[in-house]
């Protein structure tokens, strides 16, 4: 159980992944990026999530540089986009993001959606980057469980973490299920539901708790056992996103928010998309 910023889940390589980090999708004016993830760390965050087709990695980078925090304390994901899926194009965007960056090496590395005919070749070229010891983890996002059994019927390596949409209207319980049984970490994106928060569920728990719909929702992806990466660029928001750790729902409470699930998406379906 999460009881501190700090605290971090052990990925089947033995890799360790805070629990909570700060996600910056849509996070694309200029200076933004930087900014939020500097107000991240300084506010104790040690995981952010970026992908190639944010286009803010040179900012996540410069805050990177600049933090006064060491490398190695912190856990970086970035992930390669559908039209740069395939094996030789993979290694090319890796080095591309890795230059955005300005890094030698990311904590985590993920295939962004599972474009059919190219993700088992895009794998390929993740697990080469993990056996050369350019990526200290290897993933997918957005995938099915259909596409995990898939790709793991003939991977040499396994995918260590999934990151899916994942909140109290689409709480995906088959899929946790499947990840918790074959070791995969399962990361949320978009917890917030992009900001639809006004349910009267999470209201009257966050009146119970004296916390806010949000917090309510964060501690309830950890006591479901999934990291969660709640985007802000907004300070007070990143601090109290951040502050779920003086508190514990009961378990019949986290069946309550369980309950409210509709299958409900905000972003697309990973088995209906065209980009």
């Amino acid at each position: 159980m999460a009881n501190a910023l700090t605290d971090s889940t052990t990925l089947k390589n033995n890799v360790k992944m805070p629990w909570l980090g700060l996600g910056v999708w849509k996070v694309t004016e200029e200076g933004q990026a930087e900014q939020a993830v500097l107000s991240a760390i300084k506010a104790g965050y040690r995981s952010i999530d970026t992908a190639a087709v944010y286009q803010n990695e040179e900012g996540v980078g410069n805050a990177i540089r600049t933090c006064g925090v060491p490398r190695e304390e912190l856990f970086i994901t970035t992930k390669v986009w559908n039209a740069d899926q395939g094996y030789e194009s993979t290694l090319a965007a890796f080095e591309e993001s890795r230059k955005k960056l300005g890094l030698e090496y990311f904590d985590l590395y993920l295939i962004h959606w599972p474009v059919a005919g190219k993700y088992k070749e895009t794998w390929k070229a993740l697990e080469k980057l993990y056996k050369d010891g350019r990526v200290r983890a290897i993933g997918v996002s957005n995938f099915h469980i259909h596409h995990l059994e898939d790709l793991m019927a003939d991977c040499e390596i396994a995918p260590m973490v999934d990151q899916v949409e994942y909140h109290p209207l689409l709480t995906q319980k088959e899929l946790l299920g499947f990840c918790k049984d074959h070791g995969i970490q399962l990361e949320a994106w978009s917890p917030l539901m992009q900001g639809n928060l006004d349910n009267p569920t999470l209201m009257e728990l966050g009146e119970k708790y004296q916390k806010s719909p949000a917090q309510i929702i964060l501690r309830w992806d950890l006591q479901n056992g999934v990291v969660t990466i709640p985007k802000s660029v907004t300070e007070s928001r990143i601090i109290e996103n951040a502050n779920i750790f003086d508190f514990e729902l009961t378990a019949e409470d986290i069946e309550k928010i369980d309950s409210l699930n509709s299958n409900k998406r905000f972003g697309p379906d990973p088995d209906n998309f065209d980009f």
